[in-house]
């Protein structure tokens, strides 16, 4: 390869690489990152519903594999 190529190339590579370091320093010193909300949301609109629901849905994810584990064992291929 050239000589100016390779010089060329990290020239490219430094500046995207500054860029993208003032996107992200930009990005922290405005807020983007912070979500002081999530917590709170979570615990707001979790409710008693939503928790039977998931636990429901629990044990229906078990009875099934529980059952796919049983018709495993009983599959016997034939002779």
């Amino acid at each position: 390869m050239s000589e100016n190529i390779v010089i060329l190339m990290i020239g490219v590579s430094t500046l995207l690489g500054a860029l993208g370091l003032i996107g992200l320093l930009w990005g922290i010193k405005t807020g983007q990152f912070d979500d002081q909300s999530k917590f709170i949301d979570g615990a707001r609109f979790d409710g008693e519903d939503a928790l039977r629901d998931a636990a429901m849905m629990e044990e229906k994810k078990m009875k099934h594999q529980e059952k796919k584990k049983n018709e495993e064992k009983a599959y016997m291929p034939p002779d």
